[in-house]
């Protein structure tokens, strides 16, 4: 199987180093849903980097470890709440991050789609117990599928966002899910990215990576993200 590797364009000079992106981490515990508002229902901290999953260590360096520009990134408006927060990478964070980041997988190789409905009202009820009043959203993700990979010698750190396709889990939790994992690719092609399996932040082999997930057979491609 044949592989790809991303372009990645970093935001301003005040985000981590383009050469060691994220570095600084390497070998900090992960920790499932490490963050919150402080409060009820979720009363972890707005910011920490003693633990991180695999979403919070992406956010947590394109924010430079600054709570202020991390309230964006994880919160529509920047409006910190339980309910405001940017839950789904799908129809949440790449919307609501529109500013700062754009869909690229077009550009590198040939891509599939994958459409998500996300049931935001159902997922806050079956998960959280929680009754609100949200309307479903529909997102199409443009995706290469593993079979499509090409290596490219990429120059930049990468982001990349590893896509599945619907299953049991989902209707388990009470919505669609596409994005599985997310982390960086370096341009040595290692990912670099807060592994539960190992339980730290880590650098693997991205095509090692890349083959593993891809013996499963629910797990489908990889979309690439740039930072405008």
């Amino acid at each position: 199987m044949k592989y790809l590797a991303l372009l990645f364009v970093l935001f301003g000079c005040s985000v981590a180093s383009q050469s060691d992106i994220g570095g600084q981490y390497l070998g900090v515990q992960y920790v499932p849903d490490p963050l919150g508002e402080g409060f009820a229902p979720d009363s972890d901290p707005l910011i920490r980097t003693d633990a991180f999953d695999c979403t919070t260590f992406v956010e947590t360096v394109l924010a430079d470890g600054d709570v202020d520009k991390l309230t964006q990134i994880r919160y529509k408006n920047g409006k910190i709440g339980f309910l405001n927060r940017n839950h789904f990478i799908e129809t949440d964070w790449l919307e609501n991050n529109s500013d700062i980041v754009t869909d690229v997988t077009a550009q590198y190789g040939e891509t599939a789609t994958r459409v998500v409905v996300t049931d935001k009202e159902n997922w806050f009820r079956v998960v959280h117990g929680i009754e609100t009043e949200f309307p479903a959203k529909r997102a199409v993700l443009h995706y290469i599928p593993y079979e499509k990979l090409t290596r490219i010698q990429n120059t930049e750190p990468l982001i990349v966002l590893f896509i599945a396709g619907k299953s049991e889990k989902n209707d388990k939790i009470g919505t669609d899910l596409a994005v599985r994992h997310m982390g960086f690719l370096l341009p040595n092609g290692m990912l670099r990215h807060a592994s539960s399996q190992y339980g730290r932040v880590m650098d693997t082999d991205f095509y090692e990576y890349a083959t593993s997930r891809a013996q499963d057979n629910n797990n489908i491609g990889i979309m690439l993200v740039k930072i405008k």
